[in-house]
């Protein structure tokens, strides 16, 4: 499996979905995921393979740093 392959399983991962239908991805999670398939990424690293790879998330962030959260909306029926 190529790492490519391994860092979108990482972020598939690392994804969580609340009582509200809502998805989101911290990048402590993500970075996490991201270890333990012996690929480590920092967590500015991480936010930029969000930011390229993942168009459709927002930036939802309560704190200013490299910890960040990112959500999409639902699907809608």
């Amino acid at each position: 499996m190529s790492q490519d392959d391994e860092v979108w399983r990482a972020f598939r991962e690392a994804m969580r979905r609340d009582d509200s239908g809502q998805f989101t991805v911290s990048t402590r999670d993500f970075v996490a995921e991201l270890e333990q398939r012996h690929s480590p990424h920092t967590l500015r690293a991480a936010n930029t393979w969000i930011e390229m790879h993942i168009t459709t998330f927002s930036d939802i962030s309560t704190e200013e740093g490299e910890w960040r959260l990112f959500q999409v909306p639902a699907a809608r029926d």
